[in-house]
């Protein structure tokens, strides 16, 4: 089913409240939220290549945009890669990209996607959902602004085994009901 771009958003927003910042899975994500300064696209390329498109125009306007305006930009593409698998090789082109493009050490990408798996996990595992998203995202990261919070955070290290711990006490279950309230919302276009 076919959403306006606010709703897409308005969904995205709810999984990133209500997952990524409720339980804390990025400690870096709080500022940005709070200051307003997270972007949130919506792309409608039907085909990777067009998606690799959008990506690069995003990251150059992140690159042309003061961290004071925009920290981070949320790149949500609903109409393609739906396919994990297919997503998951797509993530070899991001990082061509990156290269290629000039953009390696400036930026880094975080993937998200509603099948998220990780390697060695078996598909319904809780641990899944901390890159579960309600829709196929690609996260643009600032490399300068990370390493800031990084430097400041006491330890990085253990981030991503207490997200597991977090995500394996809550159950798949929860994190199934939480998604599937967030694809309810709906936001008209203003």
């Amino acid at each position: 089913m076919k959403h306006s771009n606010a709703t897409y958003i308005a969904q995205t927003r709810c999984w990133l409240e209500n997952v990524v910042l409720k339980h804390n899975l990025c400690p870096f994500a709080h500022k940005p939220f709070k200051g307003g300064q997270i972007r949130f696209v919506v792309t409608d390329s039907a085909r990777p290549e067009f998606l690799l498109e959008d990506l690069q125009h995003e990251l150059e306007q992140l690159r042309a945009t003061p961290v004071s305006e925009v920290e981070t930009t949320l790149l949500i593409h609903p109409g393609t890669l739906e396919d994990f698998m297919e997503y998951n090789d797509f993530l070899d082109m991001v990082d061509a990209l990156l290269e290629d493009g000039g953009f390696e050490g400036e930026f880094q990408v975080a993937s998200f996607h509603p099948d998220y798996q990780f390697e060695g996990t078996r598909p319904n595992d809780a641990e899944n959902f901390t890159n579960r998203s309600p829709w196929p995202m690609l996260h643009l990261i600032r490399e300068d602004s990370l390493a800031q919070a990084v430097d400041s955070y006491p330890d990085v290290d253990a981030i991503p085994e207490r997200n597991i711990e977090t995500m394996n006490a809550l159950c798949t279950a929860h994190h199934r009901q939480v998604l599937e309230t967030c694809l309810q919302t709906k936001k008209e276009p203003e």
